[in-house]
């Protein structure tokens, strides 16, 4: 294992995305169940993510499904990748997190982003529109303001039980969120990890414009993306295959949908430009051996000077992503935690 590897965090994020032959609940108890497991390897966070109307993702209520992980796992930090900060009022998110801090205390993470529902006809049942991603900045400082008692917008109110407790947050972003989260002084998630060359220039813009606050004192890079580990090269390629094909037939029909065995799909016939999308959705994605990918990942520790690896697979077959979790904990020589195990909270810490 590499020094670069070995100074790096690794942590977990699942989309709860639905498989074909299997509803919807079913999505969601899988994420708790792999946080479990990403617990018991050693893996540093485990995060869930934000979804409206999305017929292959089951994860729509960030925060309650959080608190279904916190209440599943014991010591692995719990958040989210992240809650879509204009699709709500900061004022709900603070007070949401809060329960969750206070529930789980030391082992809560805001992370937030600012996209906003997927079409026109959600966007409109969410009450937001398009527009609702242009006062992000004006949006994640009202947030950090009911977090630390700051807020003046709204005088004698509070966010409770929020207020004063320490929720490390985290902006989900790429291009302009990039400079927002730098002006902030938040540690920052950037991916995927396919456009190098675009990741790295978001990360370079985020260190040079980062104003150090009381959240963090210097700049924190997670990068994010699909990593498959797997016993070859060829059967790590094949856990890429259900979400390339579930992103190409999404650009080309409009909805995401379930993932598929990556066998199926193989033996389907596509349009040209279903095709296409597939195999640019199969290109750059660090996948292989366990050797393979030691390499891929000292590659964009290097060039990003990443703090911290999010892993953000999906595929159809489970069983071949927690295999791939486990050669990941292996190749970075996590230490495995005791299933059940419960820890107090540490100090406070400017990024957790």
């Amino acid at each position: 294992m590499s020094s670069l590897i070995a100074s790096t965090r690794f942590s977990v994020l699942d989309r709860s995305r639905v498989r074909e032959g299997h509803d919807t609940p079913e999505a969601l108890r899988d994420t708790v169940r792999l946080a479990e497991e990403a617990e018991a390897l050693g893996f540093h966070r485990f995060w869930v993510s934000e979804h409206h109307g999305v017929p292959g993702v089951a994860g729509s209520a960030p925060t309650v499904l959080a608190a279904a992980v916190a209440a599943a796992t014991g010591t692995i930090r719990v958040g989210t990748g992240g809650v879509m900060l204009p699709n709500h009022q900061p004022l709900v998110v603070a007070e949401q997190f809060g329960v969750l801090e206070s529930l789980f205390p030391g082992r809560i993470d805001l992370g937030v982003g600012r996209s906003v529902g997927f079409t026109e006809g959600i966007r409109r049942a969410l009450g937001r529109g398009r527009q609702a991603a242009a006062d992000f900045a004006g949006q994640l400082d009202e947030l950090l303001g009911w977090l630390d008692g700051s807020q003046r917008i709204h005088p004698q109110v509070h966010a409770l039980p929020a207020e004063g407790l320490r929720i490390p947050p985290f902006v989900l972003a790429t291009g302009e969120g990039a400079g927002i989260a730098a002006a902030a002084g938040l540690p920052l998630v950037a991916g995927d990890l396919r456009d190098r060359e675009k990741l790295s220039g978001t990360v370079e813009r985020y260190r040079r414009e980062f104003r150090p606050s009381a959240w963090a004192a210097r700049p924190y890079v997670i990068v994010a993306g699909t990593v498959a580990l797997a016993a070859s090269t060829s059967q790590a390629r094949r856990i890429l295959i259900p979400e390339a094909w579930s992103l190409a037939h999404s650009r080309t029909h409009g909805v995401f949908p379930p993932l598929a065995p990556a066998e199926q799909i193989e033996a389907r016939p596509m349009t040209d430009k279903e095709r296409h999308l597939y195999e640019r959705g199969l290109r750059g994605q660090l996948h292989g051996t366990e050797d393979e990918v030691a390499g891929q990942l000292d590659a964009v520790i290097e060039r990003t000077g990443a703090d911290e690896v999010l892993v953000t697979t999906s595929t159809f077959d489970r069983a071949a992503l927690v295999d791939s979790l486990r050669r990941l904990a292996r190749t970075a020589r996590l230490t495995p935690r005791p299933r059940g195990a419960r820890t107090r909270p540490d100090g406070p810490r400017a990024v957790s």
